[in-house]
């Protein structure tokens, strides 16, 4: 079985945990590379990461690379791949071209060579000229401008993998679907929900880390719900591949729905998000799973209707950069610290925040933190034990 060489790209500080998620999916020789992960695989193994993988970006296919200093050297460079061997017939193709030099100064310009360089391949091969669609191609070509090399590859995902198909609206500063899984791997939340424990975020906006969560413990695909792929014009697409690989995800699904299910909650003062959140539940048919309400965050508390000995608060509160007054943080994590030694004694807790230091204003110890981005922005995923030995603290200073 042909093994092929495949590229990952991801979010930073996710790189480590795509590595990990990969391998279990199949991938030989996963390693990070940049800010991406490599790895080699049939083509199955790509279909599987394509509707598994909670934590990549894109999936490449890497074509090479080629000298590009000027416009008729990138043109000359992208003409002797093979694109006839490459694009379906009657697809129609996008170029996505990133970087600059001395010479090509404009990502336009560089498209453009691009995408002459490509059609007059498959003219001099005697077929019909591809036609762009810049929107909704069916087959998306990256171009990579490093210095005086171009590197060229198929981007086979349709979009990135974060959008899983169920968010219609979200509220303001939404966390991206990948980040949210990454916190939660990172904050062991699937071993937790195999042992029964619950899942609380008590400022969860539009419920994208309660959904990422659910989702995790029902073995559900996140790409399930998604309804365009960026493969549906490359020509090595195999169908009938990805219809097994498509009716084993459901399978699995339909069993898990069968079996027990978490305590999974989710509450924020704001209605507005809390509405886009039970319409992204609904949307999943979730709506018995993931509960969540309009309550404010000194309210929370521990459900009491079944014994839940151990579970996971994890939210991501306001970084103060765009959604309000910085001066009011260390207040509002003092209120956060205050619920979670009150209230959830023994769990275990992951905040992620634009500023490591407010770990101090909320009493509590972190035991562990962790690098991300949201975005562009570094952040910091902290991680806390509730148990008796980290004794709350509410006069820590905030620096």
């Amino acid at each position: 079985m042909e093994r092929e060489h495949w590229l990952a790209v991801c979010p930073r500080g996710v790189a480590p945990l795509l590595v990990e998620e990969l391998t279990a999916l199949g991938a030989e020789d996963a390693r990070e590379q940049g800010g991406a992960v490599s790895f080699r695989g049939p083509r199955a193994v790509f279909y599987r990461a394509c509707l598994w993988s909670r934590l990549a970006n894109r999936l490449l296919l890497p074509l090479g690379e080629c000298p590009a200093a000027d416009g008729d050297a990138l043109y000359a460079g992208l003409r002797c791949i093979d694109w006839p061997a490459l694009i379906a017939p009657g697809a129609s193709i996008a170029i996505d071209f990133h970087g600059q030099n001395d010479a090509i100064r404009h990502s336009r310009f560089g498209a453009q060579r691009s995408k002459d360089a490509i059609v007059d391949r498959c003219r001099e091969a005697g077929l019909a000229r591809p036609s762009v669609d810049l929107e909704r191609p069916d087959l998306r070509i990256s171009v990579q401008l490093r210095h005086d090399r171009a590197h060229v590859a198929l981007d086979l995902t349709g979009g990135s993998l974060h959008q899983r198909g169920y968010r219609q609206r979200s509220g303001a500063a939404p966390l991206k679907e990948n980040l949210a899984a990454a916190v939660l791997l990172r904050a062991d939340w699937p071993a937790l929900a195999a042992r029964g424990g619950a899942l609380i975020d008590p400022m969860c906006g539009a419920g994208t880390l309660l959904i990422e969560g659910a989702l995790m413990a029902l073995d559900r695909a996140p790409g399930l719900e998604r309804r365009h792929w960026g493969f549906g014009g490359w020509r090595g697409h195999d169908e009938a591949q990805w219809r097994a690989v498509l009716g084993d995800a459901r399978l699995r699904a339909e069993r898990a729905a069968d079996g027990p299910v978490p305590e999974i909650r989710g509450y924020d003062a704001d209605p507005r998000v809390i509405s886009a959140a039970q319409e992204a539940v609904g949307r999943l048919g979730l709506g018995k799973v993931v509960r969540v309400s309009c309550k404010a965050l000194a309210e929370v508390k521990r459900p009491t209707h079944r014994r839940l000995p151990e579970g996971l608060v994890v939210c991501n509160p306001p970084y103060g950069e765009r959604l309000g007054d910085r001066d009011s943080l260390p207040h509002l994590y003092g209120r956060l610290g205050r619920v979670l030694h009150e209230e959830f004694s023994g769990w275990q807790a992951a905040v992620l925040t634009g500023d490591s230091e407010l770990s101090r204003a909320t009493g509590l110890r972190s035991h562990r933190q962790y690098a991300l981005y949201n975005g562009a922005l570094p952040v910091t995923l902290l991680l806390f034990d509730l148990s008796a030995d980290n004794r709350w603290n509410p006069a820590a200073p905030a620096r």
